[in-house]
């Protein structure tokens, strides 16, 4: 029985306990009225910004120099940049409140930001990221996980996965984020963007937290082709002008297998677009786990004892493989005397990933640099100076929120077999997203050799509208069943993946 009850039973006829009970009473509804109006205003902040963004400034361009100086070329856009990224007078978080305790304000804003403010471009705020940087959902656990405007019940991919959010949110007109296994090309496919991740070192990464400096690299999401080009010029300083050269698409077909969606709204999408436009080459289709089964030596040191060496998705587990212990070699390094210092508070899945960096140890160091060599050597052999390997972005697009314990793991598993051939090569690669099966959206990725970035950015300036038109068309079409599989990669997935 509640005190309010005892008092009416006790003193029934005393008006002054009925004036308590009713005030008490009036309070509580009060209370619970403010109650249900907070919650109101946090779904509304909510829906305007997506949970997306960490903290809010604004940090105004820098002033347009007189002629003769070029004309500012970002003038009027805003962005955004993931919590990752140095700004002056602001601490950086790298995702976690552990690692923001612990440290300092930054001295100087990252050169890469520095670049886009110089060029008329305003940043609006840092976003959120999986802790780190080592996430691939894009969950976060102390600043909650952006909404994925394309699909609100699903994450929206990490590591990057604020800037990517509030670009598909439409709140800003593009924004940085860091790929080094991924944390670029997942949010970009999940959310439905545009995507870059540039060649390895082509972008600066001066002010930018190390994860793991072979494969970090800083990239930018936006919904346009026109956007991605400028910011494009300014961040990897191109050249307005490059000779004009024919165009190769190389189609991984065997890559393709791996993808749950059907190749009638990816891969096909894209060779109709190419046969009605000048200046490529007719496709070509290849093998690309038995080609690098056959072109990077190094790697038979990584495969499994029971795996022939042209077995293609064997190569390719291996070279995620490879990947992954290189990304935990260099993360250790960088990081290992803060982690045992400080013992901060992680998500299980992160602090997993973080304690068997921590605690590992790498047999051939050597060996992991050596395939990351050949790997750029048989890319380079493979593309020459004007092929684009076309292979989907993802396998599976369709990872809910609030997982259970290790699912997420195994996503992770799985999508680092497509991520670890830009990674590992230092290729540039660019996510172009193709409309959507069923609810999910659908992306393909172009990866051209290092130092390609022009040449593929200014591809897709001449693919982008036909491609979107033939999205329409096959949108408006029945798509015929198209399991995309055979028998090695079937078995490749039920082998490693058995429980997604």
């Amino acid at each position: 029985m509640s005190k309010a009850l005892k008092l009416i039973k006790v003193n029934a006829s005393n008006p002054k306990v009925w004036a308590v009970v009713i005030g008490v009473s009036v309070a509580g509804i009060v209370i619970l009225a403010e109650t249900q109006r907070r919650k109101r205003n946090a779904k509304a902040l909510l829906r305007k910004d997506f949970g997306a963004f960490i903290k809010r400034f604004e940090i105004l361009p820098f002033p347009q120099l007189p002629p003769p100086a070029a004309k500012q070329t970002l003038a009027g856009l805003t962005f955004a940049i993931s919590d990752i990224f140095d700004v002056k007078d602001y601490v950086t978080g790298f995702g976690n409140p552990d690692w923001e305790r612990t440290h300092g304000v930054a001295d100087k804003t990252a050169v890469a930001v520095t670049a886009l403010l110089r060029n008329g471009a305003t940043c609006v705020g840092k976003t959120v990221m999986d802790e780190l940087g080592l996430g691939v959902t894009g969950e976060n656990m102390h600043y909650g996980t952006p909404v994925n405007p394309q699909m609100p019940s699903y994450v929206p991919g990490g590591s990057s996965s604020g800037s990517a959010v509030v670009v598909a949110a439409e709140l800003v007109d593009f924004a940085l984020g860091t790929d080094t296994t991924g944390g670029l090309r997942i949010p970009a496919s999940f959310c439905g963007i545009l995507g870059f991740r540039p060649s390895h070192r082509a972008i600066s990464t001066i002010g930018v937290l190390p994860n793991s400096q072979s494969l970090d690299t800083v990239g930018w999401f936006t919904r346009d082709p026109s956007t991605l080009h400028h910011v494009g010029h300014v961040l990897l300083r191109l050249n307005a002008l490059e000779s004009r050269r024919t165009r190769c698409f190389i189609f991984a077909d065997d890559l393709f297998q791996l993808s749950k969606v059907p190749k009638q709204k990816t891969a096909d999408i894209v060779s109709k677009t190419i046969e009605n436009l000048s200046g490529y080459e007719p496709p070509q289709h290849m093998n690309f786990g038995q080609y690098i089964a056959s072109n990077i030596p190094s790697l038979k040191g990584f495969h499994e004892p029971a795996a022939s060496m042209q077995n293609g998705t064997s190569a390719l587990r291996a070279l995620s493989s490879v990947m992954d212990s290189l990304q935990r070699y260099e993360f250790k390094t960088n990081h290992e005397e803060w982690i045992k210092s400080v013992k901060p508070r992680l998500a299980s899945d992160i602090s997993e990933y973080v304690t068997a960096a921590v605690n590992s140890t790498p047999g051939s160091i050597k060996g992991l640099y050596k395939v990351r060599t050949e790997m750029r050597a048989a890319f380079q052999s493979l593309l020459k100076d004007n092929g684009i390997l076309v292979i989907p972005t993802v396998v599976d697009s369709s990872l809910k929120s609030n997982l259970k314990r290790g699912y997420s793991t195994e996503f992770r598993d799985r999508a680092l077999v497509l991520l670890s051939i830009a990674s590992m090569s230092g290729c540039c690669q660019m996510i172009i997203p193709l409309g959507k099966h069923g609810e999910f959206p659908v992306s393909v990725s172009l990866i051209s050799f290092h130092g390609a970035d022009k040449f593929l950015l200014d591809t897709l300036l001449d693919i982008y509208s036909p491609l979107q038109e033939q999205v329409g068309i096959v949108s408006n079409s029945a798509v015929l069943p198209d399991t995309n599989g055979n028998m090695d990669a079937s078995a490749f997935l039920k082998e490693k993946f058995s429980r997604s």
